[in-house]
């Protein structure tokens, strides 16, 4: 995917490849501590620890809360030096890749342009969340956007890391970016439920028991676009053992996450741990659906060049044989 943009002298295709690779493992690296901020601000909210910090973006007036600290404000100032860590690696990304841009893909600088963009929208959210005081649709939001910048940059790590398809994939890739649409949907039902407490709120006085009860409902769709992308991936011959080996993660983190959802609502969100590892696992489900999509997407765009390649090959003999 990357040789068509590297320059033609040896020297500088070595320097350019070598500065992809170093990109794919800085953003592989931003996607894994993404994915802990998602966990930190989940175990955040169902300790009631959101305004452990009553100010923004200092904490008690501080970078670092000596006097108040306990495990509520630790946990409240470790998600936004998380955050801001992780503000500081997206504006890496961003100057590394406008740099460099004529040795990279031309579509790789505008993204990261949208990594940054996400995550200053992201830490707007943020401020807003203690500001508002955990109103539930800025808390919403700041979830969705958190799973938006993290998708994303799963998506610029997947296009980057080497990568030989079959050509076999057919309508995969179709059906497993449904089901990440689908999972994506679910995990925001999700976030409607945890930032309103509507299960508390539907047990304890009748409720919001619709926003639960959507929440539930959303398991349907969700898991029947997981199975068809497995089990078509199972199906399919010849698939390239990556995306088989992605499969597999898919089929075993679907069972875990319907697990723990069932754990939660049996235990009425009571075990803090469940209700994180809940969260944590079903945004490590959509991230590896998009991540087989992409893969599968580039396995299907390679048959095709390799089909047209082909195409004109055989054409090119007859072309040459007419007479002039």
């Amino acid at each position: 995917m990357t040789d068509s943009v590297l320059p033609r002298h040896p020297e500088s295709a070595t320097e350019s490849s070598q500065l992809i690779q170093w990109i794919s493992r800085f953003v592989m690296r931003m996607a894994i501590a993404t994915l802990l901020l998602m966990a930190i601000g989940s175990a955040t909210r169902v300790m009631n620890a959101g305004l452990a910090c009553p100010d923004w973006p200092l904490c008690y007036g501080e970078l670092v809360p000596r006097q108040q600290m306990n495990l509520q404000v630790f946990l409240e100032w470790f998600h936004r030096l998380d955050a801001a860590l992780l503000g500081l690696s997206s504006l890496a990304l961003f100057g590394v890749t406008w740099w460099n841009r004529r040795q990279l893909p031309a579509w790789l600088p505008w993204s990261a342009t949208l990594v940054v963009s996400l995550i200053v929208f992201q830490g707007a959210l943020g401020g807003l969340t203690v500001t508002e005081l955990l109103r539930f649709d800025i808390v919403t939001a700041h979830l969705g956007t958190a799973l938006l910048y993290f998708t994303t940059l799963l998506v610029i790590r997947m296009a980057l890391v080497p990568y030989q398809g079959t050509g076999t994939v057919g309508q995969l890739p179709w059906v497993s970016l449904s089901a990440a649409v689908f999972v994506y949907a679910q995990s925001i039902l999700g976030a409607l439920v945890g930032s309103q407490w509507a299960l508390h709120q539907c047990f304890g006085a009748a409720q919001l028991c619709q926003v639960m009860n959507s929440h539930i409902a959303g398991v349907v769709p969700a898991s029947l676009a997981t199975i068809a992308t497995v089990w078509l991936a199972w199906r399919t011959p010849a698939l390239s053992p990556l995306l088989r080996q992605f499969a597999n993660w898919i089929a075993g983190l679907l069972v875990l996450q319907v697990a723990l959802g069932i754990a939660t609502f049996r235990l009425h969100l009571q075990v803090e741990p469940l209700t994180v590892a809940h969260q944590a696992i079903g945004a490590g489900l959509l991230g590896t659906l998009v991540a087989f999509t992409v893969l599968a997407l580039r396995d299907r765009a390679s048959a095709k060049a390799t089909e047209s390649t082909t195409s004109s090959g055989q054409s090119l003999p007859s072309a040459q044989s007419e007479p002039a």
